[in-house]
């Protein structure tokens, strides 16, 4: 890549993998240390997906606020606020030894999931005026969601190695502040990455920000949020969950309303609703039912003993890492194989491809489940898919977005990814304690609450296919290179 000023250099690539490939530690490498944070902070199993929760609506409430942010005043300074929070937070995770401070900090530390927007937004940036900027996009999105799986699997595979040369169970109490120093360490150095390594956008001057616009949107996604997890612990019973998940979604009318008499609105609505916007928003939603909602049920799919209830596959643990491994790699192959597909066909039949490989690779559980390599051969054609569509789906909205709004386009498939997984994880939930009561003398759920599992990833993939075909043909290719006052005329056009 040519070395010039405003160019996507392989430097600022290299600079920006090390920080998706910390983000990936911050997310596998807590995962095997969960038995013994429950442990150590004298709670129960279930406690931790509080945790969990806290983040995610953490994330969905900030990501696109802080996108805008970056759009407005730069990337790179919204990125290097958003470490420093991360930072703060992880190193806080170290010494809180009560549920409260650990809740706060582990909630806290999920304004890392806005680095991956922001990058895409600061990488799409960089590459505008070359007129490869769609392009270069796709290929550092690749690399980056290469950095982020494996970092996962880095993590994954250290927390309990770092753990163990401190001590481990043994030393329970001083084992677990320096085990969680590790990773505050790697954030604080991502902090000083990002300093020296990556330059700054071009943010378009006379924004300003929606504040009452962005109050309405945080206002309903927070009640969409928590009453996803309301009705994960309460269950369908339960009326009142359901009052406040359809007042979340009623909020989206006065914001609909409000946002389309803006100048310059938190959410461009009429951007959202092109042809090239909304199957990528909408596919992103239906990929967050897969990504962050099926991966506990395969877990414990995997760990059922078939002797006691006639299906599963009785994996121990170390067993059970091998197969989210094979998982992760296969995501790691799908997002190198994105840029290359994009080339030989189009972005857009690679988005689809992508998609109904997901497909396929849930709904063969359906006749396959029973061996092992049943399992492995399906996981790892859906993650092929899923890599692909990690990093093309902040490129593509990237590439659709005009200038000044790539950041929040990127940021808005973090939020659709997240609600996705919010609602798939609570449906699923329900779904499998009802099966649970179905198996008699056993608390394993039932293989049909499985099944509705992989029907509802693999319909849900179909669906994204389907919808990625209303996509023009040509969106997400390179454009030439614009000037300012094309880039005026684009902007007033939306």
């Amino acid at each position: 890549m040519p070395a010039r000023a405003g160019a996507v250099t392989a430097s600022l690539i290299g600079f920006l993998f090390f920080v998706e490939f910390v983000s990936g530690i911050l997310q596998g490498y807590y995962v095997p240390l969960i038995p013994d944070l429950v442990d150590h902070l004298g709670i129960i199993d279930a406690d931790f997906n509080v945790f969990e929760g806290s983040q995610l609506l953490l994330s969905a409430l900030v990501v696109p606020i802080l996108a805008k942010l970056g759009d407005m005043y730069g990337h790179k300074r919204i990125l290097l606020i958003s470490t420093v929070l991360t930072a703060g937070a992880t190193w806080w995770l170290a010494f809180a030894g009560d549920f409260t401070s650990f809740l706060i900090a582990w909630t806290l530390q999920g304004f890392y999931v806005v680095w991956l927007p922001l990058e895409v937004a600061l990488i799409f940036d960089k590459g505008r005026r070359s007129g490869h900027a769609a392009s270069a996009t796709r290929k550092a999105a690749a690399m980056l969601i290469v950095g982020l799986e494996a970092g996962a699997i880095a993590g994954a595979l250290g927390g309990s190695a770092v753990f163990g040369a401190f001590g481990g169970e043994a030393v329970l109490s001083s084992s677990i502040p320096p085990t969680l120093m590790v990773p505050a360490i790697a954030v604080t150095l991502v902090f000083f990455i990002i300093l020296f390594g990556v330059p700054e956008s071009e943010p378009l001057p006379g924004r300003s920000l929606d504040w009452a616009g962005f109050s309405i949107l945080t206002i309903g996604l927070l009640l969409i949020t928590s009453g996803l997890t309301f009705l994960k612990f309460n269950g369908p019973q339960t009326w009142w969950v359901w009052v406040v998940i359809a007042l979340g979604v009623l909020t989206f009318v006065p914001f609909t309303r409000f946002e389309l008499r803006q100048k310059d609105p938190a959410i461009d609505l009429r951007v959202l609703a092109q042809p090239n916007m909304w199957p990528v928003q909408v596919t992103a939603f239906l990929l967050g039912i897969s990504i962050l909602g099926a991966q506990a049920p395969l877990s414990t799919f995997a760990g059922t003993d078939p002797g006691e209830v006639g299906y599963g596959l009785g994996l121990a643990s170390g067993s059970i890492s091998i197969l989210i491994g094979v998982y992760l790699l296969s995501m790691i192959v799908g997002a190198l194989l994105f840029p290359v597909a994009s080339r030989l066909f189009s972005p857009r039949t690679a988005l689809i491809a992508a998609a109904a490989l997901v497909a396929l690779g849930y709904l063969l559980f359906l006749p396959l489940h029973s061996a092992v390599w049943h399992v492995f051969m399906n996981m790892s054609i859906a993650g092929i898919g899923s890599g692909v569509l990690m990093g093309a789906m902040p490129a593509a909205a990237a590439a659709a977005a005009p200038r000044g709004q790539t950041g929040i386009a990127s940021a808005l498939t973090n939020t659709t990814k997240t609600i996705g997984g919010s609602f798939a994880s609570s449906v699923f939930a329900i779904v499998l304690t009802i099966g649970a009561v179905q198996v008699a003398g056993s608390t394993a759920s039932s293989l049909f609450g499985y099944m509705v599992v992989w029907s509802m990833c693999g319909l849900g993939a179909l669906v994204a296919a389907l919808l990625l075909f209303a996509v023009p043909r040509q969106a997400f290719s390179d454009a030439e290179p614009d000037d300012e006052e094309q880039v005026a005329a684009v902007t007033a056009s939306v």
